[in-house]
């Protein structure tokens, strides 16, 4: 099958998004199908093979964050000279309601259109003023995907029709084979607590660890952060006082592999994010992992830990809950051993083998309908 993917958001920015979308490219090229991506990227930005740039994006606010997105005429031009030479049998659109290149595709593309919606936004007020211009676009499409129960209610809410739920994958081989790292592994009264996520980016909810920092480390002074991602590690630790910001070690970025091995290695992963989350693909990759997973009550988040089966949950937004919880978790290990156990046999659900086949299963769907109505449109004219 020859499958045309579109990505909203420039591939040079890590992203939930791009890394769903380059691991399902991938996991499809090894099943032997044909697959093109269409992204923004920047001039010089290294591509893998079947990346196609559509040029290069512009930071836009966007659900809490900064996106960067594609639009405007020369990309529309660089999206129908995609289509036209790709011959797709179906073009998978992620994002198309955001106002880059799916939408953009959405107007241009003939044939099968399948969308995953991503974004869970229950209060969105552009995307309601934005309907009347979306809505042509979006009755072209042939099927939709949403990514969890909540960015389907986004969805319904907002722009009408519905969805089947498909979460994001995750390769759980890859992390779960991950080798823990020496220095970032902690020992007998010194656990080390994981956090992976934009320092500079409020809702990723590094602000409420450090406000919690102080209460744990009080009571296990031992104790270590270490945080991956990018940002300036001097703004994120300047609300605790100096003598502990010793007690935080900033990774910056750090590769795939690394990201494994952290997660392998940490005694608590938190994610204390405070919203705009419709799935949370790196809960899903610590489980992978081995990490006992501390997570903030997000609906989308209490969903993929199995409403609390496979992770622990704590009121969002509240550092005196958090600190509480953590301190609790790191002085029960069999509890935690327990949590790994749960988390292991969970997290298959979300393996590229189930998801995967979950997607093709769509695109099989909306091919073999388009066949089918050729089909009839011949015999008619005949």
């Amino acid at each position: 099958m020859r499958i045309g993917i579109v990505c909203p958001y420039s591939w040079d920015v890590p992203g939930g998004v791009q890394f769903h979308i380059r691991d399902l490219s991938e996991h499809l090229i090894g099943l032997g199908h044909e697959v093109s991506v269409l992204a923004p990227a920047d001039d010089g930005t290294p591509l893998p093979p079947y990346v196609v740039s559509a040029g290069r994006a512009v930071p836009v606010p966007y659900n809490g964050s900064v996106a960067r997105l594609n639009f405007g005429f020369l990309s529309a031009a660089r999206v129908r000279r995609w289509l036209h030479e790709g011959g797709f049998d179906v073009v998978h659109i992620h994002e198309p309601s955001s106002p880059s290149l799916g939408l953009l595709t959405c107007w241009a593309a003939q044939g099968p259109i399948v969308a995953t919606f991503h974004t869970s936004n229950p209060r969105s007020r552009a995307m309601i003023a934005a309907y009347a211009i979306l809505q042509a676009a979006l009755e072209k499409i042939s099927a939709r995907i949403a990514v969890s129960e909540y960015a389907r209610r986004t969805l319904v809410e907002h722009l009408g029709g519905d969805a089947v739920v498909i979460p994001n994958g995750v390769d759980v081989g890859f992390f779960a084979r991950a080798e823990p790292h020496p220095d970032w592994q902690g020992r007998e009264g010194a656990p080390t607590i994981g956090f992976v996520g934009r320092i500079d980016e409020p809702r990723k909810g590094l602000p409420v660890l450090m406000r919690a920092l102080p209460a744990i480390l009080d009571r296990s002074p031992g104790a270590r952060l270490l945080v991956a991602g990018r940002g300036d590690p001097k703004e994120a630790v300047a609300p605790l006082p100096r003598a502990l910001r010793d007690r935080v070690e900033f990774l910056g970025m750090v590769s795939d592999e690394d990201k494994a091995r952290f997660l392998s290695s940490v005694d608590l992963y938190v994610a204390p994010n405070t919203g705009g989350e419709s799935f949370g693909i790196i809960l899903v990759e610590a489980m992978s992992a081995g990490a006992p997973v501390l997570a903030s009550d997000l609906e989308a988040f209490a969903q993929v830990l199995g409403q609390g089966s496979a992770g622990v949950l704590f009121p969002g937004g509240d550092a005196d809950a958090l600190a509480a919880t953590a301190l609790e978790l790191l002085a029960d290990a069999p509890r935690r051993a327990a949590l790994r156990a749960r988390a292991s046999v969970h997290v298959r659900r979300f393996d590229w083998s189930t998801v995967g086949a979950d997607i093709l299963a769509v695109y099989e769907t909306v091919t073999d309908g388009a066949a089918q109505v050729a089909a009839v449109e011949r015999g008619a004219g005949r």
